[in-house]
């Protein structure tokens, strides 16, 4: 796996529970090269077909660390960036998020979100919807924000 020296951002992802959408996420992270983490329990294995499948064969350009626990992951966070939630039941939209390079980028598994005790602790954003649906996938979601701010940081 690629070693990012400096990444714009960091996608850390709490939980995840479907592997297509982690194998998504993680080609957007090698196709812009931002740093993944992912947050266990995992509710697949890595060596998941399906995962290896929708990641294609770019898991070898991936920066990907695993944390054992949320505990685990705020050990080795950079205190200089700051965390940032994403979550369907956050007040404020995305679009009024301040990011800065580097910063922490983290989203809950499909089916739970991010524990409230965790939303708790840091700025939380949403996505707006205007359509009767309960969500968006995940790994649109991240889609969404990561080009968003990867534009606003003058990545491209």
């Amino acid at each position: 796996m690629q070693k990012i020296e400096s990444p714009y951002l960091n996608i850390v992802l709490y939980e995840p529970e479907i592997p297509p959408n982690t194998g998504n996420i993680a080609r957007l992270c090698a196709a812009a090269q931002l740093k993944l983490h992912l947050i266990e329990p995992l509710g697949f294995s890595l060596s998941d077909k399906y995962l290896k499948r929708s990641g294609l064969d770019y898991w070898d350009e991936v920066d990907l660390t695993v944390h054992g626990s949320f505990d685990d992951f705020l050990k080795t966070f950079e205190a200089e960036h700051r965390i940032l939630c994403f979550s369907r039941y956050a007040d404020e939209l995305y679009t009024s998020a301040r990011v800065g390079k580097g910063d922490y980028l983290l989203f809950g598994s499909e089916t739970k979100g991010l524990p409230s005790s965790v939303k708790g602790m840091y700025p939380c954003f949403s996505i707006p919807m205007w359509g009767n649906v309960r969500s968006l996938n995940l790994s649109t979601s991240v889609g969404i924000i990561a080009y968003d701010f990867l534009h606003r940081l003058g990545r491209f």
